[in-house]
């Protein structure tokens, strides 16, 4: 009997061998069907590209046709837009081709007028020297006439009559001028007056006198010894944290602060009354009540500033120009309270303004503002209203206010009408009776100055000033000066007075003339 496993063995290989070819025949049957799917997806993706590309192309020529289109339309416009222009420029050309031969006609018939009429002055030329001479030979002969009559030769006439027409021309042109400055001055005193009238009928401000000490009233005399403190060491140093001088005499009850700068002496009296209400005076209370007693003051200027500012009806002021103008309150001039004056110069000078027809609101600013330069710190030179000019043009003022507060006394040439009506309220503020003290030396000096420069002119007998210096009354000698002269006269002292004295508001100039003829009937 045969052995079995070669045949197992090969019946298994004949299987291996089946199986192995029908995993083949199966494995290529199945990636033929990939292969075709595969086919057919790559074919359907290469249709939908050509679709896709197609509808691009056909995009893209509709767009290069639309944009051809709008170039051809852009194109089309510009050339009607070039034929319009050129069409318009060529009817310009044709104008002024017209225009230039109607003026080239023009001037052909202007020359031949203007030959003319060189013919026509050249034969009027001819004959005016012909006129000419024969006048000439008329007035030699009448000239050596009337020396044969009047016995004179003609430059002797002629002196005599240049000198009776000088005479004339003189008495005539002096009573001319005296005649115009009656009328000019009778219209504008009226108009003045009617103004000055109006605004200082309208107003009524308070007027507080400042003077350069301060009373601070003591509860006993044996506060004055606390207030001096052991070898004088408190008095020191108050003197030193205030910068003002206290004054300790026999007073009763009471010490007296003295010093040119009111802030200063302001602080100095609230810090002094508030140690003796407190009791406690040494240096180191000292210093702590000053510094204190100066916060306040500071925040009262600048309270100040602002309540004037609303008061008057000024608003938009820079914070810089509201503490200036707070420190005012505690400054004077000439006796007169400078915040007052300018509280009171602002009004004036906006009345005026309405009165004008002018604007009211920038002559009420101007005046407010017209002496700020008094309340800057001393320690920058130059007079107080260039001072406060140049502060305001850097804090932000308008060109005519700046003008008008430089400009307000004089210092800053200016063509604006403000700074005029700036001075004139000025003028009016302080002029008035009461407004500013003045001591008896520099009264009486400024009236002697007014004295000595009338007697300074020829023909002047005497002089007087009278009314507080407000006009001077001249007496002239008849014999030696006529009405007009003495008419010359009184303008001439009134110039010479404006130019050189200093004085507030106006001065009258009376010149009298008076001839006193006395005889004797024996």
């Amino acid at each position: 009997m045969q052995d079995p496993w070669p045949i197992w063995i090969g019946l298994g290989l004949l299987f291996i061998i089946g199986g192995f070819i029908t995993g083949m025949l199966l494995h290529r049957g199945a990636a033929a069907r990939q292969m075709k799917a595969a086919n057919l997806k790559a074919q359907s993706i290469i249709d939908e590209s050509r679709r896709e590309a197609e509808l691009a192309r056909k995009a893209a020529a509709l767009e290069a046709r639309e944009e051809w289109l709008r170039e051809k339309e852009r194109f089309e416009s510009e050339t009607r837009r070039q034929r319009t222009e050129m069409e318009r420029r060529l009817r310009d050309a044709e104008e002024l081709d017209n225009r230039l031969r109607r003026e080239a006609e023009k001037l052909g018939r202007d020359e031949e007028r203007l030959t003319a009429d060189r013919r026509d002055t050249a034969d009027l030329r001819r004959r005016l020297e012909e006129r000419e001479t024969d006048l000439k030979k008329a007035i030699i002969e009448q000239t050596a006439k009337l020396e044969r009559i009047s016995g004179l030769t003609s430059a002797e006439a002629r002196r005599e009559l240049w000198k009776t027409i000088e005479d004339d021309t003189r008495a005539e042109s002096a009573r001319l001028a005296q005649r115009m400055r009656e009328a000019a001055a009778r219209d504008a005193d009226r108009e003045a007056r009617r103004l000055v009238l109006i605004a200082t009928q309208r107003l009524a401000a308070e007027q507080s006198i400042e003077s350069t000490v301060t009373v601070v009233p003591l509860p006993n005399d044996e506060m004055k010894g606390r207030i001096i403190g052991r070898e004088g060491r408190n008095i020191r140093a108050f003197e030193m944290a205030t910068g003002i001088d206290v004054i300790i005499d026999d007073t009763p009850e009471a010490v007296l602060l003295s010093g040119y700068d009111p802030v200063r002496r302001e602080i100095a009296r609230i810090a002094l009354a508030r140690l003796i209400a407190d009791g406690r005076i040494h240096p180191g209370r000292i210093e702590e009540v000053v510094q204190k007693a100066g916060e306040e003051i500071v925040e009262e200027m600048r309270e100040a500033g602002e309540k004037t500012a609303a008061e008057v009806g000024v608003h938009g002021l820079a914070p810089e120009v509201i503490d200036a103008l707070g420190r005012l309150r505690y400054r004077t001039s000439s006796g007169q309270n400078v915040l007052m004056h300018s509280i009171e110069v602002s009004r004036i000078a906006a009345m005026i303004a309405s009165e004008l027809g002018i604007d009211p609101e920038t002559a009420r600013r101007a005046g407010l503002l017209h002496d700020l330069g008094k309340g800057i710190n001393h320690e920058i030179e130059g007079p107080h209203a260039l001072v406060g000019m140049e502060f305001l043009r850097r804090h932000g003022e308008s060109g005519l206010v700046c003008d008008a507060v430089g400009g307000h006394h004089g210092e800053l040439e200016t063509d604006g009408v403000y700074p005029i009506l700036v001075s004139t309220a000025d003028a009016i503020s302080g002029a008035r009776p009461g407004a500013r003290r003045e001591n008896l030396e520099t009264y009486v000096k400024r009236l002697q100055k007014i004295e000595e420069l009338a007697d300074s002119f020829g023909g002047v007998e005497r002089s007087f000033a009278i009314q507080a210096g407000r006009e001077v009354r001249i007496l002239v000698q008849p014999k030696i000066l006529g009405d007009e002269a003495a008419t010359n006269l009184a303008s001439q002292i009134a110039r010479k007075i404006e130019k050189d004295l200093q004085y507030p508001g106006q001065i009258k100039v009376v010149v009298i003339r008076e001839m006193r003829v006395v005889d004797y009937a024996r």
